[in-house]
């Protein structure tokens, strides 16, 4: 109920009803301070902790799976990775390791670049070892570490001489980015899921791709005709990661995916016919963002 006080309605009080107020108060206290009848303490229950749930590694390696669902369930269940935090840093960073084939040897190359990404410029820094003659070659790891002693050559680029493969900001929409890669006319030619698969690697190899982008990219790879799953595989760098296999117009490319991030770690890519073998290997070592066009992600120049 609520009580109007104005200033012609006041509370008075006499030595009488203060008295009687102050037992009555006294009298409440004194029985609030009495045993009573005990009642049961409610049981507190047990914290639940709440399921991890599974890795993403664990769902795209489940037995029973098509290749497409594999990448599908990976694509949906992939974690941020480091560098996904750093997006607001200006220059792109790239480090790569590629054996290309160039007409009838193959040569060998270190790369680090850094791209600006507000207006294409950057630098690079690429170390060669010799080129190796035939295409039987096989990549090793001792060529690996013979880069660390090669001669280094430095290429700075003005701005829009270091554009990334795709136009950016690079679209999440798996359609969109199918079309992209490869003139959807062509999709009925043999060499159509090269073509995407090589896109793919692509855009790996040229820019940075957030977690839903490489969803995407992902995504993109599993609509890729007759792309089968070769279970763990190790790169070249050691690195263990879940292998896929384009078999298409007379070649065959692996990639090796992070199986948590979702990033492209490696991709190689032989050919058959007249010409047979090693036509490109490609290790991404590192790829991220720096404050300058010398910092690495290590925080090594």
């Amino acid at each position: 109920m609520r009580i109007e006080r104005t200033p012609n309605t006041l509370l008075r009080t006499t030595p009488t009803t203060r008295r009687w107020s102050a037992g009555l108060i006294a009298g409440l206290l004194l029985a609030g301070c009495q045993p009573g009848p005990a009642s049961p303490t409610p049981a507190t229950p047990a914290p639940t902790t709440p399921p991890m749930p599974p890795s993403p590694a664990l769902v795209a390696t489940a037995p029973g799976l098509t290749p497409p669902q594999r990448l599908r369930l990976l694509a949906g269940t992939i974690t941020a990775a480091p560098a996904d935090r750093t997006i607001d840093l200006p220059y792109t960073y790239l480090h790569t390791q590629s054996w290309t084939r160039a007409t009838n040897v193959i040569t060998r190359s270190d790369l680090q670049r850094w791209r600006r990404d507000a207006d294409d410029s950057g630098r690079e820094v690429t170390r060669r070892l010799p080129d190796v003659h035939g295409l039987a070659h096989r990549p090793t790891p001792d060529e690996r570490r013979q880069f660390a002693t090669a001669g280094t050559k430095t290429t700075r680029y003005v701005s829009g001489e270091l554009e990334p493969y795709l136009p950016e900001p690079l679209t999440t929409d798996i359609a969109e980015l199918v079309g992209a890669l490869a003139p959807r006319e062509l999709a009925g030619e043999p060499a159509y899921p090269r073509m995407l698969v090589q896109g793919v690697i692509g855009v790996a190899t040229s820019q940075y791709l957030n977690q839903e982008q490489r969803a995407a990219a992902l995504g993109v790879l599993a609509d890729v005709p007759a792309i089968s799953y070769q279970g763990e595989q190790t790169d070249l760098a050691g690195r263990t990661g879940l292998g896929f296999t384009v078999s298409a117009d007379n070649s065959q490319t692996q990639l090796i995916v992070h199986p948590r991030t979702g990033e492209i770690l490696s991709a190689q890519e032989r050919v058959h016919g007249a010409k047979a073998g090693l036509f490109s290997y490609v290790l991404i070592l590192e790829h991220g963002h720096t404050g300058t066009d010398t910092a690495t992600l290590g925080g090594r120049p």
